[in-house]
């Protein structure tokens, strides 16, 4: 079943167009993977997804729902959670605190304090402890928790592994697996990493100057065209044919 469905969305900054023409559905227990360069539009999307930034025009569909209309918090309600590049967490509350205030503001559902914990255990042993004394790992991991803790249909995670350590990205990923296999929540992911992005996504996009200029499963594409697409190699040579 269709979670998420963009079609033909355009945002831009003034007369600048960071996102063209983008379409594409995300199914419900399925992670669609967005790839693309420094400045390829990646944050502006999701960013326009979750109702913090404004449409040009297009249409967003949830559940089959029109929710471009929708405020960020609305949006939230309806089922729609972003993790943003930052995390951007209460720094002065506890970790406790800031997944109950997120519960608090959320939809109700299946995802509790206790649901959460049990599927990222890694913050278990920091409930009581500060959100700005956290590393950067472990801020990862609550902003996953607290974008849980609303019950969201769609998962929005934007530059999932940033500034971690290799040793944080592979215990990040292990707990995302963990919620892949529950199957019931959508999730589009912003990976850097290509290898990364193409081993736990099902499907990838990747961006090139706000649009999609590949798309489809990573195995079938091969790395070398998400290469190409990814640095804009394809999309030279198609221009130039």
């Amino acid at each position: 079943m269709t979670a998420l469905a963009v079609e033909n969305l355009v945002a831009g900054h003034g007369l600048l167009t960071a996102v063209r023409d983008v379409s594409f559905r995300v199914d419900t227990g399925e992670v669609l993977g967005v790839i693309g360069a420094n400045g390829a539009g990646k944050t502006t999307l999701f960013r326009t997804l979750a109702g913090v930034h404004p449409a040009t025009s297009g249409a967003i569909t949830l559940d089959g729902n029109d929710v471009g209309a929708l405020s960020a918090s609305r949006r939230v309600s309806a089922g729609i959670a972003m993790v943003p590049e930052g995390r951007r967490l209460f720094a002065d509350m506890t970790v406790r605190e800031n997944l109950q205030v997120a519960g608090e503001n959320g939809r109700p559902g299946a995802w509790t304090l206790e649901t959460v914990l049990d599927a990222l255990p890694s913050l278990v042993p920091l409930l009581k402890a500060l959100a700005g004394g956290l590393s950067g790992g472990q801020r990862q991991a609550v902003a996953i928790g607290r974008a849980l803790m609303s019950n969201p249909k769609v998962l929005l995670l934007d530059e999932v592994s940033l500034g971690l350590s290799p040793v944080a990205i592979e215990g990040l990923y292990e707990q995302l697996a963990g919620l892949k296999t529950r199957g019931d929540t959508a999730m589009v992911v912003v990976e850097q990493d290509l290898d990364r992005a193409m081993q736990f996504s099902d499907r990838v996009i990747c961006l090139l100057e706000g649009q999609v200029a590949l798309a489809g499963r990573p195995q079938a594409l091969g790395k070398q065209a998400i290469t190409e697409a990814y640095f804009g190699l394809a999309h030279g040579s198609a221009a130039n044919a």
